[in-house]
């Protein structure tokens, strides 16, 4: 694993997510608000959240080969700070 690689794997621990029952589509979904349009889903919470972490990795590594700005992992609580 280089060095970037590394710096995602640790980024991916930070960033805040969601997750919620959704009776519409009858799974939980986990959102990640800090990153546009990443959100993932499964039967289980425990399933929505491995997802989850699977798509933002992909999302950082997206960004990361377009290059694209990353945005820094705040969380909930210094994002309404």
């Amino acid at each position: 694993m280089n060095r970037e690689q590394a710096m995602l794997e640790h980024q991916i621990l930070h960033y805040e997510i969601i997750l919620y029952w959704s009776a519409e589509d009858n799974a939980y979904i986990a959102e990640v608000p800090e990153l546009a349009g990443c959100m993932a889903d499964g039967a289980s919470y425990a399933e929505a959240l491995h997802n989850a972490e699977i798509i933002i990795r992909e999302w950082l590594e997206t960004a990361q080969e377009l290059g694209r700005t990353i945005p820094e992992a705040k969380g909930r609580r210094l994002m309404y700070a």
